[in-house]
């Protein structure tokens, strides 16, 4: 008999490309907003609502769910959401497995690399670094603190956190972002550019889930970033390059970005390094170590 895998966040990138990996391994399934299979069930973050079938026999969870950080301004409207799509959904299945007195072998957690701060330093965070004090890393506090409570609550042998980078994919995300204005010839650096962008492959960020799925002696959290830093003015330059597209507009200034985003061109316009020797001396190789290498193979398929 397969294990099975209950995956959230099913309508993501990483949802749908982590399933592909380990279909033939596991058994899986999704919860979702709206089921349109026989391995959905639905759920309702709103009205704490879970379609407890989801759950029954389970061995792993999988929790990708997660309101799009860089997807609109930061209201306060928006700013709840963020923590609610983590926390709240953590916390609904939590005590759906505590009602149905269920346990599980492991429950991995998405995490942010943003749980040191949108801050431009010479430092390289580890994971034994302490958490930083602006919002983003204040998400990703609540957020694993939402995930330890499985282990606290005797619901999951162990938990995992993937502190994740910005995710490459030609699909989604920031890299179809930054390629979309390339492409017309208009792309450019944001800010002075000199900001780090930890970064990671689609791939490799699949591969990491998993790694963590299969090896029950990893636990706790995990930095989800490429092992080689880059600033977001060098991405944008091997972008271009990759495209072979030229790059001759200015810099965009701080201020137009502040005017547009608001409090979430911070989360643009600064940006640190993340060290990734835990996970790989923990035994994970990573397919995409190398940034240009990571593009061509993402932007010439």
């Amino acid at each position: 008999m397969k294990e099975i895998v209950l995956i959230t966040g099913a309508s993501g990138a990483i949802a749908r490309t982590l399933s592909k990996k380990i279909e033939n391994e596991y058994s899986i399934r999704f919860l979702t907003r709206k089921k349109e299979a026989d391995n959905e069930f639905e759920w309702d973050l709103e009205n704490q609502i879970v379609d407890e079938k989801a759950f029954e026999n389970v061995s792993h969870i999988i929790h990708l769910a997660g309101a799009n950080i860089s997807e609109k301004r930061w209201t306060e409207d928006r700013k709840k959401e963020l923590i609610s799509s983590r926390v709240d959904s953590a916390k609904l299945i939590l005590n759906t497995l505590k009602k149905k007195n269920l346990k599980l072998k492991s429950f991995i957690s998405a995490s942010g690399i943003n749980y040191y701060g949108t801050k431009t330093t010479d430092t390289i965070f580890t994971e034994n670094d302490a958490s930083g004090n602006d919002f983003l890393s204040e998400v990703v506090v609540v957020w694993e603190k939402a995930a330890d409570e499985f282990k606290v609550e005797n619901i999951a042998e162990r938990v995992v956190k993937i502190r994740t980078a910005v995710v490459l994919s030609k699909t989604e995300g920031a890299l179809e972002k930054m390629m979309t204005p390339i492409k017309f010839g208009i792309g450019s650096p944001l800010g002075n550019g000199k900001q780090y962008m930890p970064w990671i492959h689609i791939d490799d960020i699949c591969s990491i889930y998993e790694f963590a799925l299969k090896n029950p002696e990893i636990e706790g959290s995990f930095n989800a970033s490429a092992p080689q830093h880059t600033t977001n003015e060098n991405l944008t330059k091997l972008i271009a390059q990759v495209l072979k597209k030229p790059l001759f507009m200015p810099n965009v200034p701080s201020f137009i970005l502040k005017l547009i985003f608001g409090e979430l061109a911070d989360a643009l316009l600064e940006g640190s390094r993340a060290s990734s020797e835990k996970i790989q001396k923990a035994g994970f190789e990573f397919k995409f170590p190398d940034l240009k290498m990571a593009l061509e193979d993402l932007l010439k398929k």
